[in-house]
């Protein structure tokens, strides 16, 4: 070990120190216009970025693995590493090696973890990118949700099944935990999750409160709602904690913070959001809802959207006012085109803002900032002149900000480079200095070509040229032919093969101007930029204002511009527990079908009176999971503030959709198709209310059919006599849960038609009242292309089956359900009810100490037994 310290360089043991306090992570430590890993960190950066991996002083004792690459292609590296899951220290120089003597001093700049991530390539513009705080405790959990590139800040207080569902709405790219809780977490939550655990004296109370009222300058967390919410006031801190932790100390954007509250929204467990395929498809080539309704024009109304769908809202007035706005964009087609030829020209505002305080924006985005403020002003004024009171309502709050950007538009130019760095991006005019300094280099080239003509004039050397090279700066090159014309005064440099390079007095002079002003240029230019951004800084809450202002409208005219082309109509939203919808159609389904075909619309009735349960029967592949999915939808899109597709639909005010369509098992997990179905239904039974929405499709199907059918027959039994009375839709492949029509009076029977012609089905896809007594598997399986072969002998099977079940009297089996006593619970004896054989067979098993059984005694044992199920089968 001592040999190794021995040999270690200056420059390994600068990152070895540096190495030491960011352990987890890969260290991409900067030497001269290289990013360097080394070790460990450099065989994993190889396989991940497929560089090549390399010896440093590979025959010596101090050997160590090496990989790098060019430091302009940080974006490109550090986004394959950080998608990799891998969290990445970039090191950089704090000085320039060209003042410093020895070895430059060196330090983390910025540690990149999918949370906290802020470059353009390694985000989604549509989507957040949220870092996620979760605090678990016996009594009451507490999370946050932060994305550091917008500055949005949620805090949520509740139970493991309300974190749960948080967790399944905002999609976090990473989850902080205290190491403590890794267990519970594993044990409650989705795995697959980004994880990074934290010490567990960052989640005390005091230490995170104090953090809280740091970061905001408050003496007390009122104002934002949550003074008594000690769990997510945790959670909050923890999340301010790991951005100081990851070098992310500029967070002035982080301004607010909102506070989730659960009675605001319906509630969708995380159960019904996949069901429903909300944000995503299970299948690889299908669509989700969100790519079916979002036709959103800027990347802050694209991810304003998606909240508006994990969180619709419980609010009468609110979804109102939303319909309201969308009625008077359908109506006002001309400010309609208006207003969204304006919002189109607004760039990413929300995440331009961002970057100010983390002076990572660079002159282009600032220039598109000013021109995004111009489009805002004229998007206020355009609304104002409506003369709508809700509209005007909504954009009263926008700033236009026209002095900053005055400011703006005066000090970069119109064609402005992405990197300050490159110098031109500073209008002429602003600064004196640098426009004198400006004069000097441009004029450079002339004085050179000058200097250049006097020389040749004066020496009579008609070839001789002047030039550039970093050794020597410039330089006068003479050919061999003419070097005896040279001056004695002319100082030589270099030699070449056919000619000399020289230097003169005046040269010198002249380099150190055009030089020095270049340097000057730059810094000045560097100054002026940092200046522009500082004087933006007090103007980031406003602007974020305007930004969520101008994603509301983006939203709101994407739903009129929707109801408009696919023939969405307004919802009437009543407060009496109803749900009446005419014509209903899947609005996923509905735009993906072949051109010239048309999607197959349904009625759909619930009501507490009447009919509270329908029991929906039909074919395999006939659409009743189709026609389930769509009626929740519509629920969704209408307290979402949306046209529905649907000619008309009323809808009572609904506090909680749930689902149970479709299931897969979760085998990793250790649970069934069964588990997981029963799972999903418990947390539907145990929280329904008056106002909830329940569909439910195929319950029982993952176990013996007799058990599916007595599950099902039971939970439609307790949702009709439950005295919330919950509006539920039943799908299901029973036919027998049919006779539930008689005996409990609001549930009703539907069926899908069909029509059969020579062995085939024809699906109609239109509901109907009364139940079906087919599912018709068999020619679902030959439209499969099964092999006729196997399906003659399907049918006969099948024929054979109901024959044996109408003998046994199995039509009869559940009209006596409801007369069934509960028996007592006692272990079934397979041996009861059989012969004296038989239980011979069992007394022998019993008598047998298989321990000291030898193998001959076995074979013997084996025979005896064979001659008692010979004289059995006589």
């Amino acid at each position: 070990m001592a040999k190794e310290k021995s040999t270690e360089t200056p420059l390994m043991k600068q990152h070895n120190e540096i190495k030491a306090k960011y352990p987890d992570a890969i260290l991409l430590f900067r030497v001269g216009d290289f990013y360097e890993t080394f070790g460990e960190d450099a065989i994993v950066s190889s396989r991940v970025l497929g560089i090549t991996l390399t010896k440093r002083s590979k025959d010596s004792a101090s050997a160590i693995e090496l990989a790098g690459f060019p430091h302009h292609s940080l974006d490109t590296y550090l986004h394959k590493l950080v998608k990799a899951g891998y969290r990445v220290a970039i090191c950089d120089q704090l000085e320039d090696p060209k003042l410093t003597k020895g070895i430059v001093k060196r330090g983390v700049t910025e540690l990149v973890t999918p949370g906290v991530a802020t470059s353009d390539k390694l985000l989604e513009n549509r989507t957040n990118n949220f870092l996620a705080a979760l605090h678990l405790t016996d009594h009451m959990c507490g999370v946050s949700f932060l994305d550091i590139t917008t500055g949005e800040f949620y805090a949520a207080e509740g139970n493991m099944e309300y974190m749960d569902k948080l967790l399944q709405s905002f999609q976090p790219s990473e989850v902080i935990l205290s190491k403590a809780q890794v267990k519970r977490f594993k044990e409650h939550f989705d795995t697959k999750v980004y994880t990074f655990h934290m010490e567990d004296w960052i989640f005390k109370e005091q230490y995170t409160y104090d953090l809280m009222l740091q970061h905001f300058q408050t003496i007390s967390l009122k104002g934002f709602g949550i003074e008594d919410m000690r769990s997510a006031i945790v959670a909050c801190g923890v999340a301010l904690h790991y951005l100081k932790d990851t070098e992310h100390s500029y967070l002035q954007h982080i301004n607010t913070l909102h506070r989730i509250v659960a009675d605001e929204f319906v509630w969708m467990d995380r159960f019904t959001i996949r069901n429903l395929e909300l944000l995503n498809s299970g299948y690889e080539q299908g669509a989700s809802l969100l790519n079916a309704i979002d036709h959103t024009h800027t990347p802050m109304g694209a991810r304003l959207m998606k909240r508006w769908m994990i969180f619709p809202l419980f609010d009468m007035h609110r979804i109102e006012q939303r319909m309201n706005l969308v009625s008077h964009f359908i109506l006002e087609q001309d400010l309609n085109h208006a207003l969204m030829t304006l919002v189109k020209q607004i760039g990413d505002v929300e995440r331009l803002i961002g970057k100010i305080p983390l002076k990572k924006a660079n002159p282009r985005e600032v220039l598109q900032l000013a021109k995004s403020l111009k489009f805002m002003e004229d998007i206020r004024e355009l609304c104002i002149k409506s003369d709508n009171e809700s509209l005007g309502r909504l954009v009263q709050v926008l700033q236009p900000l026209s002095d900053l950007r005055k400011r703006i538009m005066e000090t970069i130019v119109d064609d402005a480079p992405v990197l300050v760095s490159k110098g031109g991006a500073i209008r002429e005019g602003i600064h004196t200095e640098l426009d004198h300094l400006r004069k000097i280099s441009r004029s450079g080239k002339d004085y050179l070509l000058q200097i250049q003509q006097e020389e040749s004039t004066k020496t009579g050397i008609s070839s001789l040229k002047v030039s550039y090279n970093n050794v020597f700066g410039y330089y006068l090159e003479v050919t061999h032919t003419h070097k005896d014309k040279v001056p004695a005064e002319w100082i030589r440099k270099q030699t070449l093969a056919n000619a000399e390079r020289y230097i003169t007095p005046e040269l010198k002079e002249y380099e150190e101007k055009i030089l020095g002003a270049e340097e000057k240029i730059l810094a000045i230019e560097m100054d002026l930029y940092q200046q522009l951004l500082a004087g933006i800084e007090p103007f980031i809450a406003p602007i974020q204002t305007n930004a969520n202002i101008v994603a509301q409208l983006d939203c709101l005219l994407c739903f009129a511009n929707n109801a408009i082309t696919y023939n969405y109509h307004r919802p009437t939203l009543v407060m009496d527990p109803i749900l009446e919808i005419k014509e209903g159609r899947h609005p996923v389904i509905e735009q993906r079908l072949p051109p010239g075909d048309s999607y197959i619309a349904n009625d759909i009735t619930l009501d507490k009176t009447d009919q509270q349960v329908i029991i929906l029967t039909g074919p395999n592949m006939s659409g009743k999971s189709a026609l389930l999915r769509q009626t929740a939808i519509i629920t969704l899109m209408a307290h979402m503030g949306s046209f529905v597709p649907a000619t008309s639909a009323t809808i009572g005010l609904t506090d909680k959709i749930f689902t149970r369509v479709g299931a897969s098992d979760n085998l990793s997990g250790g649970e069934s198709t069964f588990m997981v179905e029963m799972n999903e239904t418990a947390s539907i039974i145990n929280n329904i209310t008056e106002r909830s929405l329940i569909l439910l499709d195929e319950i029982g199907r993952g176990t013996s059919t007799y058990d599916g059918i007595s599950i099902a027959w039971s939970i439609v039994e307790h949702l009709h006599n439950s005295s919330t009375k919950p509006k539920t839709l039943f799908a299901t492949h029973y036919h027998e849960l049919n006779e539930l029509e008689n005996q409990l009076p609001r549930v009703k029977n539907y069926h899908i038609t069909h029509k059969e012609t020579a062995n085939k089905v024809i699906f109609l896809r239109k509901m109907a009242p009364g139940g079906s007594r087919h599912s018709f598997g068999i020619q679902v399986a030959r439209m499969a292309g099964m092999p006729n072969s196997l399906l003659d002998r399907s049918n006969e099977i099948l024929a054979l089956l109901e024959e044996k079940h109408a003998a046994s009297g199995g039509g009869e089996t559940l009209q006596k359900i409801k007369n069934v006593k509960p028996s007592p619970q006692y272990q079934l004896n397979i041996f009861d009810g059989v012969t004296e054989d038989i239980r011979r067979i069992q007394q022998m098993l019993e008598d047998t100490d298989i321990n000291t059984l030898t193998p001959v005694e076995a074979l013997l044992k084996l025979n005896e037994l064979k001659g008692i199920t010979k004289s059995y089968k006589k």
